[in-house]
């Protein structure tokens, strides 16, 4: 519809304001169009009955304040609504009163987030500035050696948030075997030494990607109430010859100083692979010392815990299995449908979701997900909420809609890995090492 055509039938409904159809043909030109100036002037014709419709009033609510029509969409809007809200915030700025402007943006977005503005927020908070006055120059900075390296680390690295066993969905076998014999070791020390039972030693975790090897080593030490190291492998390997050994043998000091203390290696594949297969004597190098400090003649790692993960067992060094180093080697498999359930539950948790959301139909679709899956299910679903939200202007609930709309894009990332170790639990199971393998497999079908 042109201009030409909307300003007639406001001439129109300027001779017959009472013609009822007329009326919502305007308006519905009006929204269309999406023309605040002709709406402002069919609402001066008609009155706010144009506007009896619930989703009619929500719609041209958006149009006004788009348009900046704060005072009209200010009359209009339900006391102490969101829009009202943010319409006063807006007035409020405009006059100067910050302070009153700021407390009803909150208020307003509390209310419904799909109206947050950030570039308004950024105003409201002084951090908008000119940067037109020439008298504004750089200011050199004055390095301040003073900065140890140690705080130049705790600066960047912030410690994380301590997590526990019941914030790990699942994995009830796996958390019951660390429990026994990482977690009660640590906890009742004296009960231990009455046995000649030592806290600390090693448990190596392996199994699909995703599937919350990182996230059970985090979680044992915060049952353990002990410090965590995460190690990658840039904090250990080096380009000078000894300088790898060297910083290994550090971080093992380091944590036998403050020990309690967990060790978690991921990937450690990296630096504890097959010393036949290294191409370099270097990384046999790596690997020998790493079996040193954990069970060296002058080594004590008494309440020190080594958690070593790895998507590739199989490539480890053998010598890392043996008794005294990585004394269980536990199997962390995809979540089953319990286990799925309270993952999504959990990753649900403290998000606007549907009273009428059932995770059964998602549960029993997700066969062979990993955690990381279903996070990226849940994430991808929010997504599509957030986008719904945008478009009509007030917070949508995550729904079934949403959950099966982002099944539609997400697929399993373990058959890959779970291939690759049917086979080697088939054809290379020395002792017996993937049994636990095999046991899921035959279980899963």
């Amino acid at each position: 519809m042109s201009s030409d055509t909307l300003n007639a039938l406001l001439a129109a409904l300027r001779a017959t304001p009472e013609n009822a159809p007329l009326r919502g043909i305007v308006l519905d030109a009006c929204l269309a169009q999406r023309d605040a100036e002709a709406l402002v002037v069919a609402l001066d014709l008609c009155g706010d009955d144009l506007l009896a419709e619930q989703a009619t009033r929500e719609r041209a609510l958006r149009l006004l304040a788009d348009a900046g029509e704060h005072d009209r969409l200010l009359a209009l809007a339900t006391p102490d609504s969101a829009d009202a809200l943010m319409a006063k915030a807006r007035l409020s700025f405009d006059a100067g009163r910050r302070n009153e402007a700021q407390e009803a943006y909150l208020a307003a977005i509390a209310l419904n987030p799909a109206i947050e503005d950030a570039a308004f927020a950024s105003q409201l908070s002084g951090k908008v500035i000119s940067l037109s006055d020439a008298r504004l120059r750089a200011v050199p900075s004055i390095a301040n050696d003073d900065t140890s390296a140690f705080d130049a680390v705790r600066y960047q690295e912030p410690a994380a948030t301590r997590i526990r066993f019941e914030d790990v969905g699942g994995l009830d076998e796996v958390k019951r075997e660390i429990r026994r014999r990482i977690i009660t070791p640590f906890l009742k020390p004296s009960l231990f030494q009455r046995f000649k039972r030592q806290s600390g030693g090693g448990i190596l975790l392996y199994g699909p990607p995703g599937c919350g090897k990182t996230l059970l080593a985090r979680a044992t030490a915060g049952e353990c109430g002990a410090k965590f190291y995460n190690i990658s492998i840039t904090d250990v390997l080096d380009m000078y010859i000894g300088e790898s050994e060297r910083k290994l043998h550090e971080i093992f000091e380091q944590a036998r100083r403050t020990a309690p203390s967990v060790i978690f290696f991921d990937e450690i594949e990296a630096i504890g692979g097959k010393r036949q297969h290294a191409r370099e004597a270097t990384s046999a190098k790596v690997v020998s010392q790493f079996l040193t400090e954990l069970d060296g003649f002058s080594q004590n790692n008494h309440h020190v815990l080594v958690l070593g993960a790895t998507n590739v067992p199989w490539a480890v060094d053998p010598a890392f299995r043996r008794p005294g180093r990585f004394d269980r080697v536990l199997f962390v498999p995809p979540p089953d449908a319990d286990a799925r359930k309270t993952i999504l539950e959990l990753l649900l948790a403290g998000r606007p979701v549907a009273d009428s959301l059932d995770l059964r139909d998602i549960v029993r679709r997700t066969s062979g997900h990993s955690g990381a899956d279903l996070r990226n299910l849940v994430d991808t679903a929010a997504d599509e909420a957030i986008e719904e939200s945008i478009a009509s202007g007030k917070e949508s609930e995550i729904g079934m809609a949403h959950l099966r709309e982002a099944m539609e894009q997400i697929r399993p990332t373990t058959l890959e890995w779970l291939t690759s170790a049917r086979n080697h639990a088939r054809y290379a199971n020395q002792g017996g090492q993937y049994d636990d393998v095999l046991k899921f497999l035959e279980k899963q079908g």
